[in-house]
């Protein structure tokens, strides 16, 4: 973690002082104009990830990064609409323009900054691990070998579990699929980001009860928010970097995660003693 803190400190250093430097294309410098002209910015997010995004009792999609999303929309006056987007569909809806944006608990990782920009400094972290009944008695990674294992369509991580511990997985396209299959007995664990799995188990849900999260985390991923590559170093860009550096430097993070139960992140914390004292 330590080595994933200071590579988000040192690029996220470098792209705030690129951003003043590199060249903007035309049609970027238009977004936020666009924006405002039609009074609403258009975000993607997850709606079954409690609780960064998801379905309140009256439908209404809320959660932490909702409230990223909301401040976006009041720094730039205007209403924010929210469609829900998979790990499948995102990048794509972005690069269409069905969305100016992508709030969706989507890992910063190369091949995607190859077709979205990623602003930094990101402003999540999470890792793998798997959800599974204790009585599956998981010590082991390699436990995991041969054995089915639910994941979700489009996750980063699949590819390299798949590769490195042989399980067999039987792939849904959202989460609640995935975690529906594996409480009917369809696979021996559900592989996720270990944020998603640990409020899973500490929600309360009695169906849970019997749960656990028995690896040890592996492979520690970085979050962006995600706009299109001719608007990261545009207005609409810097004006998204500089509210993420805002979020961790004032505590807004931090208090956020209190607001919705979710514990500390060690990412958080370093990232706000840090750029305090930037």
């Amino acid at each position: 973690m330590k080595r994933l803190l200071k590579l988000a400190l040192s690029t996220a250093v470098v792209a705030l002082g690129l951003a003043g430097t590199q060249a903007t294309p035309a049609a970027a410098q238009d977004t936020i104009a666009q924006i405002k002209q039609k009074g609403t910015i258009v975000v993607g997010v997850k709606n079954d990830y409690k609780p960064w995004g998801f379905l309140d009792p009256s439908g209404k999609i809320v959660g932490l990064e909702i409230d990223l999303v909301d401040d976006v929309a009041k720094k730039l006056g205007v209403k924010a609409e929210l469609v829900p987007v998979t790990a499948a569909n995102r990048m794509e809806f972005l690069q269409q323009g069905r969305i100016d944006m992508i709030v969706a608990t989507m890992g910063d990782t190369e091949a995607r900054r190859k077709v979205v920009g990623m602003i930094e400094p990101n402003y999540y972290a999470g890792a793998t691990n798997v959800l599974a009944p204790k009585s599956a008695n998981l010590k082991n990674w390699s436990d995991l070998k041969g054995r089915k294992v639910c994941a979700v369509q489009g996750a980063y991580y699949n590819r390299r579990v798949s590769e490195l511990y042989s399980p067999e997985m039987v792939v849904f396209p959202a989460v609640p699929d995935a975690l529906n299959a594996l409480q009917g007995g369809n696979c021996i664990a559900f592989l996720f980001d270990d944020t998603l799995i640990v409020s899973t188990l500490s929600g309360g849900d009695p169906k849970w009860a019997n749960y656990e999260m028995p690896l040890v985390s592996e492979d520690p991923q970085l979050w962006a928010i995600g706009v299109r590559l001719a608007d990261l170093n545009g207005p609409f860009g810097k004006l998204v970097k500089d509210m993420s550096v805002e979020w961790h430097k004032s505590g807004r993070l931090l208090e956020l995660e209190r607001k919705w139960g979710i514990k500390q992140s060690p990412y958080l914390i370093e990232m706000n003693k840090k750029l305090k004292g930037s």
